[in-house]
């Protein structure tokens, strides 16, 4: 903790310096991403908390981290004996970071946030808390930058071409597509700083962030022309006069804000207030007219063509077949010693690897063991692991990125002779994802309705779960992607409406803290389901293929269609997979998917 300590110690001296009350350190990027290039892993730096999300608050006499409940439990001990107090967000008593500075600062303190990561929107919400208290919000400093004296730099990883075979739709058509939607908006330029949709639109993938096939980038696009703005040396020469040839001009990354300055005053621009920074439109003349709008690519790479879903549906044989092998593995060796849970992730990793496609995981796997799988972002590490040893459950989220999409999975099985509370947790989470996978509703339904479906079941067990249902996935992009969320927290706002073609993840849960963790995921695609004088209708395709443990099943519990449903997807997985195993693997996916 001796550097935590001294790193607030040194922020602190920084808030003198530049006579700031108060500095907030962002979980984000001048891309605000989710997962982060080590260079804007700020957050992590000043507080040790390694979660993939939080803020931190610090004043001359107080540090508090902001963190939702997947994270309780982690961020309560690795803050432990930093000065760093956790605020519990999402609880009735908690107040947002800015209602805790208005209530904490006295009128005329100003408040300190570097502006290259903070969302426009997020910066209007901040101010709503800040202004009628008095305060006043900075955002031109990044104090970290002073402080931080070994901060890693940009990173170098080659940008390439994502291989035609997978790529269904060209650059060309894509631009134009955007184009069209400008249009609609009365736009003449759109700025673009979200990775996923750049690496969409530009059909290009990177290594710029773990477990996402993304690369820093930003994109201003006109009717006539497009720039992307990306680091020296990352393109090869053919890729770059590819990319020109196709309508493109390749700058320079650091170009960016000097070529933001120069757009003419009498432009309407097309920016998303939530992924764009505030820092970054600072650039533009005062003239300019911003016209607001969700990314159209945001809304185009949701909708999966069908060419794509082609892809995904091969990829994910691909990858229930590598779920196979390794739980056929673990079963045969679960009696051996030193099985851990970053044996898990070893031996799964290593049969993903294998399979035709593979490029890298799509986020760090969790394997939590009994009062681990309670921690919902557990992550094991080789100072902090538990052996796969007695009785209980073992709960394994894991995803892998393919050249043919993106996947996401969770299982809990048995270790040892579960008892019938834990069969009866399990029992209910099943019946929840069950409920949501037969749901056939109105196309364009908005997400957050859906989500009571998921939960009905648990409620009914006298539990809730503090996570959504289910977030959007990329296609060979971001394991979280937008804009639909199925969660009743979320804001049933005209962009999350559920349209053809979106894959999201059904994945309820059930926790009890200290003792075990239930969940259990699949990714589903909305496709057509009837057409009828009173709507049209959308369903879900369940895409994962992997067996769900039927032996936490609690059949007394289930209703006769929640039996069919599973008996016909266990069937539906056989079938799939067969072709791909052999051996013991085949006789173990004989085994888990027999009918009930």
């Amino acid at each position: 903790m001796s550097d935590i300590i001294s790193r607030l110690a040194r922020l602190r001296g920084a808030l003198s310096q530049h006579k700031l009350s108060a500095f907030i350190v962002m979980s984000a990027d001048p891309h605000l991403s989710e997962y982060l290039p080590p260079r804007w892993q700020g957050r992590e730096w000043i507080s040790g908390f390694t979660g993939s999300v939080g803020t931190v608050v610090v004043t001359q006499s107080e540090a508090w981290l902001w963190v939702d409940s997947r994270y309780w439990e982690q961020a309560e001990a690795q803050l432990a004996g930093s000065g760093i107090g956790l605020m519990r967000a999402g609880q009735a008593d908690v107040p947002e970071p800015g209602d805790w500075l208005a209530r904490s600062l006295p009128r005329g303190a100003e408040v300190g946030v570097d502006g290259m990561v903070l969302a426009v929107s997020a910066g209007r919400r901040l101010e709503q808390s800040l202004t009628p208290a008095g305060l006043v919000l900075r955002t031109e400093q990044d104090l970290l930058d002073e402080i931080w004296d070994d901060r890693p730099g940009l990173p170098q990883a080659p940008v390439r071409a994502h291989d035609p075979a997978f790529a269904p739709e060209s650059r060309v058509q894509k631009l134009d597509q955007v184009r069209a939607a400008m249009r609609q908006h009365d736009t003449q330029i759109h700025i673009i700083s979200a990775l996923d949709d750049i690496a969409w639109l530009t059909n290009l993938r990177g290594q710029d962030v773990n477990y996402n096939p993304v690369f820093l980038a930003h994109v201003i696009l006109e009717t006539d022309t497009a720039r992307l703005f990306v680091g020296a040396g990352k393109l090869d020469d053919a890729l770059a006069a590819q990319l020109e040839r196709e309508g493109y001009t390749v700058c320079d990354y650091a170009d960016f804000a000097a070529a933001l300055g120069e757009i003419g005053s009498a432009q309407r621009v097309l920016v998303d207030p939530a992924r764009m920074t505030r820092g970054a439109l600072a650039a533009l003349d005062s003239g300019v007219t911003q016209v607001e709008s969700i990314n159209p690519s945001t809304l185009l790479k949701a909708c999966k063509s069908a060419g794509e879903l082609a892809h995904v549906r091969h990829a994910m044989e691909q990858d229930g077949a590598a779920l196979c092998q390794f739980f056929s593995w673990l079963e045969r060796n679960i009696d051996q010693p030193g099985l851990t849970e970053l044996t898990v992730d070893q031996e799964l990793t290593a049969r993903r690897r294998a399979r035709p496609g593979f490029v890298s995981l799509s986020f760090p796997t969790i394997a939590g063991f009994n009062a681990n799988g309670a921690m919902p972002h557990y992550r094991a590490t080789v100072e902090s692991h538990s052996p796969i040893t007695g009785d209980g459950l073992l709960l394994i989220d894991s995803g892998a990125q393919y050249l043919g999409g993106t996947t996401d999975i969770t299982r809990v099985i048995p270790i040892g002779q579960p008892n019938e509370a834990q069969k009866r947790d399990f029992t209910l989470v099943l019946k929840g994802m069950i409920n949501l996978s037969m749901a056939q509703f109105p196309d364009g339904l908005p997400a957050p309705a859906l989500d009571a479906l998921a939960r009905a079941p648990v409620w009914a067990g006298g539990a809730d779960y503090g996570h959504g249902t289910g977030h959007g996935v990329g296609y060979f992009l971001n394991v979280h992607e937008g804009p639909q969320v199925i969660s009743y927290r979320a804001q049933p706002l005209p962009h999350t409406a559920m349209r053809a073609g979106m894959i999201t993840s059904n994945e309820p849960g059930l926790y009890r803290a200290g003792q075990w963790g239930v969940r259990i995921e699949n990714l589903v695609a909305n496709v057509p389901a009837e057409s009828s004088p009173l709507g049209e209708f959308l369903r879900f395709e369940t895409l994962t293929l992997c067996p769900i443990d039927t032996r936490c099943v609690v059949l007394a519990l289930m209703r006769p269609d929640e039996i069919d449903w599973l008996n016909a997807y266990h069937a539906e997985v056989q079938s799939r997979l067969a072709p791909l195993l052999e051996g013991d693997d085949l006789l173990w996916l004989t085994e888990r998917c027999a009918p009930i």
